[in-house]
């Protein structure tokens, strides 16, 4: 028997910068492969005419329409594709419509590569089950592979709200950057504890740092948010 192919993916995301680390992040993940990158609903209608894929990595904001308009006229149309949505919308009435369509997983902006991993490789093992339940247990475990996927794990010792409190400090910050001590004061922590979660958006690749260099004594670290992350 051969072994399946690869998971093709079409990569649907109005910002260049982010569709090129999106697609980056996919071909990292075994078993799957960018079938194509598209800025607009319209290059993606085209090009699942000429070329089907088994998955959408679907913006839902794209500049001719919402993504979810997309998806209903692409049902309409008789396909079935998987779709993940990669939006910033913290709607659960948009969760719930796209649950509706076919969505089966939703990844906030912003995500590091982690996140988009442990969803792709979820969405691979429902993909991949074959054969009859057994019973209930068995339909249910299946279903939890694909619903319900455990937080991205942090560092020891740092917690989810409060990096996404760093996280948006950092991404409002002026084109300079931020301290940790301008961003811990932001959020009602300590300057370390402040650069602990900034140095994670570093190693994470959602920050970058640089030296900004005084009149006298050590430079001061700035960072600032890597557009597109």
């Amino acid at each position: 028997m051969s072994r399946p192919g690869p998971i093709r993916v079409l990569v649907v995301e109005d910002d260049p910068v982010a569709a090129d680390a999106h697609a980056m992040y996919v071909e990292r993940v075994p078993g799957f492969v960018v079938a194509g990158t598209v800025h607009s609903g319209a290059e993606a209608r085209r090009h699942l005419d000429r070329e089907p894929v088994d998955l959408l990595l679907l913006d839902l904001y794209l500049p001719d329409g919402h993504g979810l308009a997309l998806l209903r006229s692409l049902r309409a149309a008789g396909r079935s594709t998987d779709v993940i949505a990669v939006t910033s919308a913290r709607d659960l009435t948009v969760v719930r419509e796209g649950v509706s369509l076919g969505v089966v997983q939703h990844v906030l902006k912003p995500f590091a590569f982690p996140t988009l991993r442990e969803r792709l490789v979820r969405y691979a093992e429902f993909r991949t089950a074959a054969g009859e339940a057994s019973g209930q247990e068995e339909v249910d475990r299946a279903l939890s592979v694909l619903r319900a996927p455990s937080p991205a794990s942090l560092p020891k010792g740092l917690s989810g709200p409060t990096l996404e409190a760093v996280t948006r400090v950092l991404r409002d910050a002026d084109g300079n950057g931020i301290t940790a001590l301008s961003a811990g004061e932001a959020v009602g922590t300590s300057r370390i504890t402040a650069r602990r979660y900034l140095e994670h958006l570093v190693d994470t690749g959602r920050a970058e740092r640089r030296p900004q260099y005084g009149q006298v004594g050590r430079p001061e670290l700035y960072y600032r948010w890597v557009s597109g992350s």
